[in-house]
Order: C-alpha cells, then sequence, then structure tokens
C-alpha cells in the first residue's frame, strides 16, 4: 500500500544546490540482504567495486525543456514541459494551466520564434502539441527554454551543466538522471584503471520516472513509458560479465531489466518501457544500484524496496536523515550491493 512507503523528511535536508565538487557527495553503502550500513564519501566508489565488474550509466541528454509562454489569442501565460518527441516536431508536453487548452490553441514563445500548436490533449496535464519554428529547434530551445528542476529546487542552478552528466550525449531528458551527478572524468578514469567497464544505455527521462503515485494500491499506479536504447556493443559487453553490474540510477536499471525480461539476455534494441519495479519483482539484470535519496511514496522508492527490502530502505533513510545527508536530486548517493 502507499503509505507503506512515506517518511518524514525535514525540509532542510532538500539539496537545493550542487556541491562544488562532484565526488564530494555522502555516500551510504548498504548490504541489500542483511541492511546493514558503512558511510563512506562518493568519490570512493571504487573500493567497492571489484575488477570485472560493469558499471552501466545513462548517457541520456537534458534538454532546456521548460518553455513560458502565452496564448496569442488571450496572452494567458502558459508553461510547457516537453516530456517527449512523438515524431518529427510533434512532442508530448506536461502542460500548466492545461484547462486553459484547446485543440487549435497556439502558445507563443519568445515573440514567436517558437509556437506550439495543441494538436491532442489527454489526462493529467498531458497535451501533444505540433512546433511550429524556423531553423534548429535545440538552438531555439538553448535561447528559450531552461533547465527542468523539479519543484522541489527552489534556487536558480547558476551553471546549467550541473543537472547534467559528465558524460551525457543522448539529447532527449526532460529530468537528469541524477545518480550519474556525482561522477567526475577522474573518477571515472580511475574506475576504468582498476579494471572495471563502463557501459553505457539511454533512457530519455519523462513522466514514468518522475509522476506521483496517487493510487493507495501501488499495483494500480500507471507508468507512463520513456524511450530508451541499448546498443550491440552495450549487449555484448553485459552477456560477456565476468563480474557483477552495478546500475548507476534508477533509470539504467530500467533499461536493463526491460531488455533481460523481454528477451531473457541481453540484445541491441530499442523502444518503450513503462516497466514498473516494486516488491517482489525478479531482478534478473543487475546485481546492485548506485542511485540517490528518493521522495516519499515514489515509485523510485518502490524500486529500491524491491532490491532490497522496503524495511532496509525506510531503515537507511531514517539513518540519512539522522545523519544530515542531502536528499533528492542534487543530494547524496546511496550504493546498494
Amino acid at each position: 500500500m502507499l503509505n507503506e512507503y512515506d517518511y518524514n523528511l525535514p525540509p532542510e535536508l532538500i539539496a537545493q544546490t550542487p556541491l562544488k565538487n562532484r565526488s564530494d557527495s555522502k555516500l551510504l553503502v548498504m548490504d541489500k540482504v542483511t541492511g546493514a550500513l558503512k558511510e563512506d564519501i562518493f568519490k570512493n566508489i571504487i573500493d567497492y567495486l571489484e575488477a570485472d565488474d560493469i558499471l552501466v550509466l545513462n548517457d541520456t541528454k537534458v534538454i532546456p525543456a521548460r518553455l513560458i509562454g502565452e496564448k496569442i489569442d488571450t496572452k494567458a501565460v502558459i508553461e510547457l514541459l516537453l516530456l517527449r518527441n512523438i515524431q518529427g516536431d510533434t512532442w508530448e508536453c506536461l502542460a500548466r494551466p492545461a484547462k486553459r487548452l484547446h485543440v487549435g490553441t497556439i502558445v507563443s514563445f519568445g515573440d514567436g520564434l517558437l509556437k506550439a500548436e495543441v494538436i491532442a490533449k489527454q489526462d493529467e496535464g498531458i497535451v501533444h502539441v505540433k512546433l511550429l519554428y524556423t531553423g534548429i529547434l535545440m538552438e531555439i530551445l538553448d535561447k528559450l527554454g531552461t533547465m527542468p528542476l523539479p519543484p522541489y529546487i527552489h534556487e536558480t542552478l547558476k551553471d546549467g551543466s550541473r543537472y547534467q552528466t559528465v558524460y551525457a550525449k543522448n539529447i532527449g531528458s526532460a529530468a537528469a538522471p541524477t545518480a550519474g551527478l556525482h561522477f567526475t572524468p577522474e573518477l571515472l578514469k580511475a574506475i576504468q584503471e582498476k579494471g572495471i567497464t563502463l557501459v553505457y544505455v539511454t533512457l530519455h527521462v519523462g513522466l514514468g520516472t518522475f509522476r506521483p503515485v496517487e493510487v493507495e494500491d501501488i499495483t494500480k499506479h500507471h507508468m507512463h513509458s520513456e524511450y530508451y536504447v541499448m546498443s550491440k556493443e552495450a549487449a555484448d559487453t553485459l552477456n560477456n560479465a565476468k563480474g557483477k553490474i552495478y546500475a548507476v540510477g534508477t533509470t539504467s536499471t530500467r533499461v536493463l531489466e526491460t531488455v533481460r525480461h523481454k528477451y531473457d539476455k541481453f540484445m541491441p534494441c530499442s523502444g518503450e518501457t513503462d516497466i514498473f519495479i516494486y516488491p517482489g519483482f525478479e531482478f534478473k539484470a543487475i546485481d546492485g544500484l548506485i542511485t540517490n535519496f528518493h521522495l516519499p511514496k515514489s515509485t523510485l522508492l518502490m524500486l529500491v524496496s524491491a532490491l532490497s527490502t522496503k524495511e532496509n530502505i525506510l531503515n537507511a533513510y531514517d539513518y540519512a536523515i539522522k545523519h544530515n545527508f542531502r536528499f533528492f536530486s542534487f543530494g547524496d548517493a546511496m550504493f546498494i550491493k
């Protein structure tokens, strides 16, 4: 039941800004079987990895997906969050206030530099729009859009690159895969020099990852689909793994488990996944997970509970709160192994 995944978090522990140095975050290492805890610094993650292990990272890149514009007829202010490119210039968006939008409504951004025509309305504030512009869309978004920081972050992000991983490559996310924010190029190099292989997959983070659960019976929760890619190189490396496979983040986990559950091995593939991982789920792909501390009642908290137990996870969160760990997107990290 939903309330079983609730906990009380002092607001001052919600990280509002990233640390100066990415890898200086705290790290809470948890044995997924016993629940035993050890506190460390993230840069020491290498000490918990062995030669021949594989780290799987999500190389998606966040786009400046939040746009503030106005309806061309009434001048009412409208906010659009670009969630997913459906095809061509057609996008799935989260709109606020969605009730002001109807099929045929046109919203203008940047004095008409970009326009969005509503072509379909769905539930939960979702609209499909056709973007109208001249030139290169990503260049226009760089001018008009802002980084889609979560609503619990109230401070302005001065350096937009801090909401990207250092290995971000494939453009398309509406949110960062935040577990990867702790890695620096130097740390990744040291990890490889120890004989640990880095594998990259892509999942463009959208509504499926950050939409809250609103039904008491969590098995009734509907996960929105997100686009993923696994290359042949990634699949081959994972199929030939000699050590353990550790996912960096819940998004990498969802790609790996989607592919293994679909094909019973790793395969080069792409598509949409709406996989929902909660206690009782049988993991076939990963041995452990590097992740951040997640919101109460969230699908992400349910995912990490499935890898261990709900009791172990909530005990770890209680420890983190008592020891002033920083929570959520710019917060500290856990390694569940």
